[in-house]
């Protein structure tokens, strides 16, 4: 359980742990090359840990110092058939892109996940693995984990998804490197590319055409790499010191991949002072330090077209957007129904326990602020980004904000209370 009081203002200097989505996919990418990769800034949360822990479970030597991660990579076809099943924990990343790996493995496998990912949906992934010629059973005919999966002889396709999701993108391009000929996927807008941006790194040849991504097999060389901070991290603190005027943070060394950036494109037309300075690269991936001034935020609209540049940041934008002065309507977010919770249908209750006049929208959220929040009860539905949105939202309530189940933090962000209390005033 974490308890938020109402403060003054954010001041102060601090990192954030190294991002998600760029941790997974590098000790994925390290396992099928060849020779050594060393990892730094690893996000040490429990769900890049369900992805080591699958690896190792197929031979792959991993060793792990906190942030810094060796593995020894095995090669393309250098995996083991793993004696027992593969747990994903609540992470739908490792299932998701895992799925695309083990759809090229001339071995059978079998993925599961914990109460709430056995509920996510798996055909968007499955379906073109199996068109590709992995034979995948499920519950619901493989519409639901577990997933059995016996791979190999995959031939290339070209994939439409049906929405930007880099979790569908990744998997079908992480199997291309196990088919004959190319692999293309199509999307109806560019989701965040860590996935191609890594695989170049590694030597693999992708090609962009549009919203068009394209690969072949190739041979994948060890390298060393620099993991920035998490922007979908630093989100719940951009918010808190954007909209408590007084306020001044400095967070260092934010990954600041363009497709990741659109919480910083909306919070400015909300009215937020936010500079970057030390702009630089490491393997194909910006960061910066990110400055942050308090001020006074003015609603906005947040449409289909930005949302795959945010989709994680929806729930604390939402927090953002109850402080701020006028209407804000999210939309084109429909996806956040079938992430760790229906995060739509959370926000909109836990926010309105706190005073929120926020309504849920068939694919996003309709917003009137600003608004006297109060402290309240409110419940985290064990989704971290929900607790930390919540915990954010505390801190300009009255009373005492108290979060059930507020573990699931350490998911993504473990020491998330303790930075909070280091910067709050």
């Amino acid at each position: 359980m974490l308890v938020i009081e109402k403060i003054s203002q954010i001041s102060g200097t601090i990192s954030v742990p190294g991002d998600k989505s760029i941790s997974h996919r590098a000790v994925m990418l390290a396992a099928i090359s060849k020779g050594k990769t060393t990892i730094e800034g690893f996000l040490d949360g429990q769900d890049c840990l369900s992805t080591v822990s699958c690896f190792r479970a197929m031979g792959v030597q991993i060793e792990q110092q906190g942030q810094r991660v060796e593995v020894e990579g095995r090669g393309l076809a250098g995996l083991q058939e793993p004696q027992d099943i593969l747990d994903a924990g609540n992470s739908g990343t490792t299932m998701r892109l895992l799925s695309g790996i083990l759809a090229g493995q001339n071995f059978f496998s079998v993925l599961t996940g914990d109460q709430s990912l056995r509920q996510r949906p798996m055909a968007r992934v499955t379906e073109p693995l199996k068109l590709m010629g992995a034979v995948i059973d499920g519950r619901q005919s493989g519409q639901l984990a577990p997933l059995g999966i016996r791979g190999g002889g995959l031939q290339g396709i070209t994939w439409e998804t049906p929405v930007a999701s880099a979790q569908i993108k990744s998997a079908i391009l992480l199997a291309g490197l196990y088919a004959s000929g190319q692999t293309t996927v199509q999307e109806p807008a560019i989701s965040r590319d860590h996935t191609e941006r890594m695989l170049a790194g590694f030597g693999i040849q992708v090609e962009r055409q549009g919203t068009a991504v394209t690969v072949r097999p190739g041979i994948l060389e060890g390298q060393h790499i620099l993991v920035p901070g998490d922007i979908s991290s630093a989100a719940f603190f951009m918010v808190a010191a954007a909209a408590k005027p007084g306020s001044h943070l400095i967070i260092k060394n934010v990954g600041l991949n363009p497709t990741r950036t659109g919480i910083i494109d909306v919070l400015r037309q909300m009215g937020a002072d936010i500079e970057i300075e030390n702009l630089r690269s490491f393997g194909g991936e910006e960061a910066g330090d990110m400055i942050i001034r308090g001020a006074s935020l003015t609603g906005t609209e947040i449409n289909s077209e930005i949302v795959p540049r945010l989709i994680d940041e929806i729930p604390v934008l939402a927090v953002a957007a109850a402080l701020a002065d006028g209407v804000t309507y999210i939309r084109g977010a429909g996806e956040l129904k079938v992430k760790e919770s229906n995060r739509l249908a959370a926000i909109a209750s836990e926010l309105r326990k706190l005073g929120v006049q926020i309504t849920e929208l068939s694919d996003g959220l309709e917003i009137h602020g600003p608004n006297q929040i109060r402290g309240a009860a409110v419940n985290s539905y064990h989704d971290h980004r929900i607790a930390m949105a919540l915990a954010v939202c505390g801190l300009f309530a009255e009373g005492k904000t108290t979060i059930a189940d507020s573990g699931c933090i350490d998911i993504s962000f473990p020491g998330f209370g303790e930075l909070l209390l280091q910067i709050a005033r």
